[in-house]
């Protein structure tokens, strides 16, 4: 199965990865693209189309222009999978990932983003900020969803045939999720949900939620899960599968309050 999931705004570029192993991002050619638009924008046109500070954008300003292919491994490059961090990559800890489930990832794993469309763990990226709900306008269209069109769903569906899966699990955001096209995708998608008891009921706690993705992914990548029934023996952090409020396609865990 492909398993994927979001991007993180917190990056870290000062720690070194655990491996020296990388590989080269699908659609760099797209990122250029995008870059090259990104390099017209000037640091208030980035405060206002990001809605950050002057500050923030004067350092996005600073990589786009410094931004440049092709990547080699070095302080200013690295492995997504251990640039990225925040809830859901705390949850995911790649750093004490072992090198058999880091591989498993490498095959399974695909974390989506805004700038390199679709990566794979040891992908090299640049630091950057552009989220995937930016209504950047482009040669394409006036947003990023409309840049991508089918390119990411292409993609993915590419790694599901080489795979011969017929599943994929979607532990991303609503935000991202919305760039595949899942009429097009060659794949049933399955969309775990976790609920935190609060004041007596179980809700979408957001904080949470994020955090439990990155525990799911990672339960996937240790134990090479390659089944759906097997996802449901989930019980990581407290959580454990619902079968009641359950579907075929989204599969509810609820953790009682602590």
């Amino acid at each position: 199965m492909i398993v994927v999931i979001s991007p993180a705004k917190t990056l870290d570029f000062e720690t070194p990865a655990t491996t020296s192993e990388f590989t080269e991002a699908n659609l760099l050619k797209q990122s250029q693209l995008l870059i090259n638009r990104c390099q017209e924008l000037s640091m208030q046109d980035v405060a206002s189309l990001m809605k950050v500070s002057d500050k923030i954008a004067g350092l996005n300003v600073a990589r786009f222009a410094e931004w440049k292919t092709p990547f080699s491994l070095t302080k200013d490059a690295k492995q997504c999978l251990f640039a990225f961090k925040g809830d859901v990559y705390t949850g995911l800890d790649a750093e004490t990932l072992n090198e058999t489930a880091l591989q498993y990832a490498q095959q399974n794993l695909r974390i989506l983003s805004g700038l390199y469309g679709l990566l794979r763990p040891l992908d090299l990226m640049l630091a950057y900020r552009l989220e995937m709900g930016t209504r950047l306008d482009n040669e394409r269209g006036t947003n990023l969803y409309q840049f991508w069109g089918d390119l990411i769903t292409e993609q993915l569906n590419k790694q599901l045939a080489a795979q011969d899966s017929a599943y994929l699990v979607n532990l991303a955001s609503n935000e991202y999720f919305k760039a595949v096209k899942t009429k097009a995708l060659k794949a049933t998608v399955i969309t775990p949900i976790f609920k935190d008891q609060k004041n007596g009921q179980y809700k979408v706690i957001s904080f949470y939620a994020k955090k439990a993705r990155g525990l799911m992914a990672r339960y996937i990548m240790e134990n090479e899960i390659t089944d759906i029934e097997q996802l449901k023996g989930f019980t990581i952090g407290g959580y454990y599968f619902v079968e009641a409020a359950s579907t075929t396609t989204d599969l509810v865990f609820q953790r009682d309050e602590q």
